[in-house]
This record gives structure tokens, sequence and C-alpha cells, in this order.
């Protein structure tokens, strides 16, 4: 897997504070192990959209993550709204994750993440174009 990594996005990692900025690497470094072990994932792209760090690959959704000051005691994983894909992880993963409409997975600073199933939602999303056209994204 080729990683494109623009150094702005990683920058943005160095502003959060702690005890943040562990999490969101924690979410970062999922991502990248993510691609890594899909086979179907030839390249990725980190860059900024919206000022977040974003995940692109030739056959997925976005994936975006942050932590907003407003709401200092949680952060999140971001999907494109206009997808299946959160919909899909309230279905298989109702009482995994804390959902943000059609958007996100939310955490809490305090959760223990589920690891196994947050790969999952992340491999469904690098991949959502091979899937999206099956039931429950083929999970």
């Amino acid at each position: 897997m080729q990683l494109v990594s623009n150094p702005k996005a990683k920058e943005v990692f160095n502003t959060y504070p702690m005890p943040i900025k562990p999490k969101m690497l924690y979410l970062r470094e999922l991502v990248l192990e993510v691609a890594k072990e899909e086979s179907s994932v030839e390249y990725l792209e980190e860059t900024l959209k919206w000022g977040e760090p974003s995940y692109l690959t030739k056959y997925g959704s976005t994936v975006r993550m942050d932590w907003k000051e407003k709401s200092p005691n949680q952060y999140a994983l971001y999907f494109q709204c206009s997808s299946s894909l959160v919909s899909t992880f309230k279905t298989i993963y109702k009482n995994e994750f804390k959902f943000e409409g059609k958007r996100a997975i939310v955490f809490k600073l305090e959760d223990e993440l589920p690891v196994s199933e947050l790969k999952h939602c992340i491999l469904l999303a690098l991949t959502y174009h091979k899937r999206k056209h099956l039931p429950l994204l083929g999970a």
C-alpha cells in the first residue's frame, strides 16, 4: 500500500491537546493498519478536508477524524452521510458504538475502543465502492 501524506495533515495531530492527541493518533494508526492489511487498497491519501485529517482511496469512501473544542470529552470518526456506512454500522454494531446521525461514530475520552469492530468499520469505508451494492455492505 502506497501512503501519500500531506504534511499539513500530520501537523493537525500536533495541535490536539493532551489527553486527546494519543487517541487521535491511535485512530490514524488503525486506518493505516487496515489499509495495509487490505490488498485492494493499493493507494491511501492522507490529507485535510474541512481542516480535519482525512483518508481517501480509489474504491473507498472518505474517512475523517476530529476532536472539537466545543465537545472536549469526545472525538469522532466521520463518514460520508450520503453513504450507507453509518446505517450499516448501526445495524451490525448498535451495542458497541455511539453514533451521531448518519455521519459519525463518536467516542468518549474514557471509552475502551472495540478495536476489531472499529477496524471492520474502517475496512467497509475504505472498500465502500466495491461493496455498496451488497446487503449490509457484504459484512
